[in-house]
């Protein structure tokens, strides 16, 4: 969640961070700072709130450093202040420390440190690091870290400068990092690599437990115990421009419309023209496993319901899809009979990084589909499906959501023909609709008029029902989600034959609710709970093929989106769902791009 920078280079390393942190803002926070190598001290600046603070700091108070530290923090211990806020020092100001992820023990080690004479100022489990680095400081920082490294319980990144050394310690444990080198020896450590993808394309992926040690004269590592080890300096193929807004007013609208592309390129990366190419290492044999798993969190776990209809109609193995943060604590029946599928767009995702961690400890095969290519995830996973939608900044997921339900539903149509569950006729026409996707996509977004107006008419309700069945049941889970994120109403999916089971009690006249209906099989049923909601006095907005009639005289207002076959249907009828929460917030004068309370990548249990 918390966002690291670091620089080490010839000289002006504040621009460098605070670039850098600005890249990172999509990953939430709530307050950012610096500490920058000055001579032979430390000079520490810390702000609750935006970065313009830190930026307003920093210019008013300029300095050309070759060597600094920087951090936006996303509270856990302790509310927002400029006390909490990153980076922590040791008594004297000569340590410093930016530290991403959980100590779990700071508790016992902060009474430690207490009774040896040291003194804390915040609340944070952080704090603890830099005064158990000094204990053992003897005037080698990369020691002194190797021994507090051992000491830290939990999940950590962290990245620690020394008053009378210039150079960066950094060390990995389950939370991400890159190094990065550029030209002229300057070096970069960050959080993600588009922090610094102005700078440089190449980069380290530390291994869990390394040690990183940045001097003037290059990059070492170290495993846990301080013995050096080899890593390999590989080139990113993105651009700096996949992180700028490219004249949309937020990431948000510019990802919603780059849906078209995001589809496209994730089906051309694995086709040759009809042609399924999925090269598994691992995943030989589908007749091997008995039961099929996916596992993800928020967004990816709705793509994973999507995923579930399509592997068990074309596969036929039964599938569960569970969160992550469940099912990691009861999953008694995995074993070597089991796929386990993870769904993360950062493929950071803490609580679905310790699933694969478990299952694989249970025999099962896992293949992970993530949006970042050399994440944890990916690389720790038997096989692994890279979607292609390139870096998404906005915290409410669009296109990694539908690039996901894309590579399940190929996944899914690869492996039930290699089973013959799917004939050579209905593969073709399969492929052949999957390839239609794109632009059924782009006859949604040309016209955003109706979203538009459902947006205005929803604006100050205080709360809003999505209903569906089947497929549209969980388009209407995504829907409610993306509302609820960033416009702050409350919201809540439901099958629409359970709203006569309870929750119809809260319909009121005025009521706002939006039925899904792409489903020519539950229509019929679908209208029928419409016509309860109507009855009690609910304003109905229904997301609908044009096919459907008869739905019109039933509710009060319709948003058109195209037929698609089967499940491919989810994608098209997302779109008007992800337009409308992002309307609405705009109506509402929310930061849409980053909503209060969340953050981007959940890098914490």
């Amino acid at each position: 969640m918390c966002g690291i920078v670091g620089y080490l280079g010839k000289n002006g390393a504040e621009k460098v961070i605070l670039e850098g942190l600005k890249r990172l803002e999509y990953r939430g926070y709530d307050s950012s700072g610096i500490a920058m190598h000055s001579g032979s001290e430390l000079k520490i600046a810390k702000f609750k709130g935006r970065l313009a603070n830190l930026s307003d700091y920093l210019t008013e108070n300029p300095g050309n450093s070759p060597v600094a530290i920087g951090h936006t923090r996303w509270a856990t211990h302790g509310e927002p202040s400029d006390a909490n806020s990153h980076p922590h020092f040791n008594t004297t100001k000569t340590i410093a420390v930016v530290h991403n992820g959980i100590i779990e023990n700071y508790h016992s080690l902060k009474n430690e440190l207490s009774e040896k004479g040291y003194t804390f100022s915040s609340e944070t489990d952080t704090e603890t690091i830099p005064h158990l680095i000094d204990s053992f400081y003897e005037g080698d920082l990369l020691s002194a870290v190797v021994k507090t490294v051992p000491l830290l319980r939990g999940s950590f990144a962290i990245a620690v400068v020394c008053a009378d050394k210039k150079e960066i310690v950094a060390a990995r444990k389950e939370s991400p990092m890159v190094i990065g080198v550029g030209d002229n020896n300057d070096f970069f450590v960050a959080s993600d690599v588009l922090a610094v993808l102005s700078y440089t394309k190449k980069f380290y992926y530390p291994e869990n437990n390394d040690i990183i040690r940045i001097t003037e004269n290059g990059v070492e590592f170290f495993d846990a115990s301080g013995s050096p080890v080899t890593r390999e300096l590989k080139t990113v193929e993105l651009s700096a421009d996949a992180a700028t807004k490219c004249g949309y007013d937020h990431f948000m609208l510019k990802e919603i419309y780059e849906q078209p592309d995001s589809c496209a390129n994730t089906v051309s990366r694995y086709c040759s023209g009809d042609e399924i190419q999925l090269d598994f290492g691992s995943i030989k044999n589908m007749a091997a496993y008995d039961t099929i798993y996916i596992v993800a969190c928020g967004t990816a776990y709705h793509a994973g319901l999507v995923g579930k209809l399509a592997l068990e109609k074309y596969v036929k193995i039964p599938t569960t899809v569970d969160i992550a943060s469940e099912f990691r604590y009861y999953a008694p029946f995995v074993n070597e009979k089991s796929l386990v599928i993870l769904i993360s767009q950062s493929g950071e995702t803490a609580d679905t990084l310790a699933t694969l961690r478990n299952a694989k400890a249970a025999g099962a095969t896992v293949l992970s589909i993530t949006n970042v290519a050399g994440s944890t995830i990916a690389r720790e996973s038997d096989d692994v499906i890279n979607t292609a939608a390139g870096p998404e900044i906005a915290v409410a997921s669009t296109k990694a959501f539908t690039s996901q339900i894309t590579a399940l539903f190929l996944l899914a149509i690869y492996l039930g023909k290699q089973l013959g569950n799917i004939s050579d006729e209905e593969y073709s026409f399969l492929m052949s609709e999957l390839h239609l996707i794109p632009e059924k996509i782009r006859e949604v977004l040309a016209d955003m008029s109706s979203v538009k107006a459902a947006a205005k008419r929803i604006k100050k309700c205080n709360q809003l029902f999505y209903i569906g069945r089947g497929l549209d049941r969980v388009i209407a889970m995504e829907g409610a989600l993306k509302l609820k994120e960033i416009s702050y109403i409350y919201t809540e999916a439901f099958p629409a034959g359970e709203m006569k089971h309870g929750p119809i009690a809260l319909i009121e006249p005025g009521t706002p609710a939006i039925a899904l209906v792409t489903q020519e099989s539950a229509a019929e049923k679908t209208i029928s709970n419409i016509k309860e909601l109507k009855a009690r006095g609910a304003y109905v907005i229904a997301i609908a093929n044009t096919s459907l009639e008869e739905l019109r005289k039933t509710v009060d207002f319709v948003i058109e989106v195209p037929d698609a076959e089967g499940i491919l249907a989810a994608i098209p009828a997302i779109i008007p769902c992800q337009s409308l929460a992002y309307y609405t917030s705009i109506y509402k004068g929310n930061d849409v791009d980053k909503p209060r309370n969340l953050a981007k990548s959940v890098t914490v249990e």
